[in-house]
């Protein structure tokens, strides 16, 4: 069996190889930016460019504010908000130095192993799907 070191040329190629961009792929992340109204508040939060609490943040979308504290906790877990508590309340800032960091690292992904990659970018791994073998 021939390796390629290129990119590959199919979908079932390209499963069975790893690279930089499979390390960065985080559907956490993407589930929580995903949201309507989590994408409105993580928005509102980086606009304002201070920690905000959950009250404040609850004045800028329709929703009510237990609905608003559950979608900053989904933010916050997936990595996006750092919460701080302060008494009983909690505000929340965007981790705008780890973000920066996972979605340039996803970019250099993206460009390593897209269209035009240089050879061995992705490293084949052998078969996938539930007939392959499982460590």
């Amino acid at each position: 069996m021939q390796v390629s070191t290129g990119p590959a040329t199919t979908p079932a190629e390209a499963a069975r190889r790893r690279g930089k961009l499979d390390s960065e792929l985080d559907p956490a992340l993407f589930r929580a930016l995903g949201d309507p109204t989590r994408a409105l508040l993580f928005g509102c939060l980086v606009k304002c460019g201070r920690p905000c609490t959950v009250g404040e943040l609850a004045e800028c979308c329709a929703v009510d504010l237990s609905v608003v504290s559950r979608h900053l906790a989904h933010l916050a877990q997936a990595g996006v908000l750092k919460p701080d508590r302060r008494g009983r309340s909690v505000a929340y800032a965007v981790r705008t130095d780890a973000l920066v960091r996972r979605f340039r690292a996803l970019a250099d992904g993206l460009q390593s192993c897209g269209a035009g990659a240089a050879p061995g970018c992705c490293d084949p791994v052998g078969p996938v799907g539930p007939d392959a073998p499982t460590t």
